[in-house]
């Protein structure tokens, strides 16, 4: 994930290796392009800041794709539940109703509901028994529910078939988005790997020192927005130092959205799962010094990063790989609006 500072900003930079987990996690092509060789330790950093952002932008959709996926899945499971239950209904129906017609044909009189117990259009043979007042009033009963029976279980089958093929699509494009975010955060660490031993250790040993000046930050005396808002920051708050990655909700690890969502739902609020969502999740504020504590910070022009309001212009947040959650100040990120949830 990018550091979040202006491109146009000159500020300290902020840049690490990834994740033991998250490098692990990449393949690298051999075709994958080299880095230039001459190029700068400042080039270097710009480059990877850039994939960071593209990763977490990746990240995001890829959050959304999921949630979809999740959605859909249960749909697809409550419908071939209910198309079972469904089934097993109809085989009750006819079951009854064969009983009657052997009991009928052991008797020597062949009830017409026998063909259609046999017959594989009940509607057709409705049609043809209504005109001929072939059936009494309780067969004719039975056998509208089952062709009533029969029709609702092929819409429903036809509308798990559908979902079914819904599922699989999403599925595939989780896993190209997967890839995307692997593979940007693999050219990230490939850039990486391009720095000198000493260059890297000085860029994890500034990371290091930014994931520990939280003790130091003043958030000032802020009135939060709300109890509950007071409460997500203080659940937020309490993970401080966690790692950040990708598409992680909790609790021991999170992405952007994945901390303000978790960070809400200890406060009895359910949030939608990506950036995007949650910027729809209350009240808008446009200006930052309208912002209290609690409240959702939004980032950037396509909203791909979020964080929590924690006071004295102060964004608690997770940041990218190889960051923990962590207050960082607003003006290092394009800062778009505010929520209140």
């Amino acid at each position: 994930m990018a550091s979040h500072r202006r491109p146009k900003q000159p500020s300290r930079t902020r840049v690490t290796v990834l994740t033991a987990t998250a490098a692990a996690a990449v393949v690298l092509s051999s075709q994958a392009a080299q880095a230039d060789p001459h190029q700068s330790k400042k080039d270097v950093k710009s480059e990877v800041d850039k994939l960071y952002g593209e990763a977490e932008q990746a990240t995001e959709k890829y959050n959304g794709v999921k949630e979809q996926q999740e959605k859909l899945q249960k749909e697809v499971d409550d419908l071939q539940d209910k198309v079972a239950r469904g089934q097993g209904d109809l085989n009750q129906l006819r079951k009854g109703l064969g009983a009657v017609a052997s009991g009928q044909y052991r008797s020597g009189s062949i009830d017409p509901s026998v063909q259609l117990f046999l017959s594989g259009d009940p509607d057709t043979y409705l049609e043809k028994a209504a005109t001929l007042d072939q059936l009494s009033g309780k067969q004719a009963d039975q056998l509208k529910t089952i062709a009533d029976k029969q029709r609702r279980l092929a819409q429903e089958r036809e509308e798990a078939a559908s979902k079914i093929k819904d599922l699989s699509e999403t599925r595939k494009a989780l896993g190209d988005k997967k890839d995307e975010i692997k593979g940007k955060l693999g050219k990230a660490q490939e850039l990486l790997n391009t720095l000198t031993a000493k260059e890297r250790a000085a860029m994890q040993a500034e990371e290091n020192r930014a994931n520990r000046s939280n003790s130091r930050v003043n958030l000032g005396d802020d009135v939060p927005a709300s109890q509950r808002g007071a409460a997500a920051l203080a659940a937020a708050q309490g993970k401080i130092g966690s790692p950040y990655v990708w598409g992680a909700t909790g609790p021991s690890s999170f992405d952007c959205s994945g901390l303000t969502s978790w960070a809400y739902q200890q406060a009895g609020q359910s949030l939608p799962r990506t950036s995007q969502a949650q910027a729809n999740a209350g009240t808008r504020i446009a200006s930052q010094s309208a912002l209290k504590p609690g409240d959702l910070v939004l980032f950037y022009s396509d909203l791909h990063h979020i964080g929590l309001y924690a006071g004295n212009g102060q964004v608690l947040h997770a940041p990218k790989p190889g960051a923990a959650v962590r207050y960082e100040p607003m003006s290092n990120m394009e800062f778009a609006f505010g929520v209140r949830v």
